[in-house]
């Protein structure tokens, strides 16, 4: 694990034990019950041909500030009016400028699937999720040990959420393999040199069964790009950074993928 996620998922532990000061896990699980249920986030992805998750980001740790002004309201209008499937919300705060109201204002303003894109490694935060009304979770394997992974999937599902389990290798995926998932994200940035490369996500399609769903993710920047992946069978994308640096994000969502 990069040094960089170490730091990010020790915050986050930090952060959660400050948060269940606040409200308790028991007070979570009361309003994840009363929310809007979820909306169904792998079937919106998979119904169409490409699907778009299209992510809302303000910020990364190693681009500093992606997009200013932001208005995530705003940004997802225009992604819904330019045909994303789904929306990915960053809800982290302190790497990556994020916010849970902004997740709650952008699924109060379209009717899209959203997942919350975090480092989840508390059951906490599955339930936090949920009351806050995503429909989707990230799980990312190279922060997890095996059985918390196992056990945030299966705790997931059984509030009724769909898993984006995220994977950078061979190692990774044969873990994810076995809670057999019926969606995967190959992140195709390596964690140690923060190089993409496309030829991540190409290289470990033969090892995920046919009845897996699989989201490339980093990297797509040009209509080239999607022609390729889409060559090899890849019909789901996550793409942020190259949106959010476009004047109008919706607009560059169609120009790369539906013109």
């Amino acid at each position: 694990m990069s040094d960089i996620l170490e730091q990010i998922v020790a915050t986050k532990r930090q952060e959660v034990k400050e948060r269940q000061q606040k409200v308790s896990i028991e007070d979570l699980q009361a309003h994840a019950v009363d929310v809007e249920p979820p909306r169904g986030f792998i079937a919106a992805l998979t119904a169409r041909k490409p699907g778009v998750i299209a992510e809302i980001k303000k910020a990364s740790p190693s681009k500093g500030v992606i997009r200013e002004p932001f208005d995530p309201a705003a940004i997802a209008r225009t992604y819904a009016d330019n045909q994303a499937a789904c929306l990915s919300i960053l809800t982290d705060e302190d790497y990556f400028q994020g916010s849970d109201q902004y997740l709650i204002d952008v699924r109060d303003t379209v009717g899209l699937p959203v997942i919350r894109k975090d480092f989840t490694v508390d059951p906490y935060q599955v339930y936090e999720a949920r009351a806050l009304g995503a429909d989707c979770i990230l799980l990312i394997v190279a922060a997890l040990p095996r059985k918390i992974l196992g056990e945030l999937y299966h705790l997931a599902r059984e509030v009724g959420m769909d898993v984006l389990i995220e994977v950078h290798d061979a190692p990774e995926l044969e873990t994810a393999l076995e809670l057999h998932p019926r969606l995967i994200g190959v992140n195709n940035r390596n964690l140690k040199t923060f190089e993409t490369s496309l030829n991540t996500t190409i290289d470990l399609l033969a090892e995920i069964p046919q009845c897996v769903s699989v989201v490339t993710e980093s990297g797509i920047r040009t209509r080239e790009d999607v022609v390729l992946m889409r060559e090899h069978n890849v019909h789901c994308f996550l793409v942020g950074e190259a949106f959010m640096r476009a004047a109008d994000p919706g607009a560059e969502l169609k120009h790369l993928f539906f013109e």
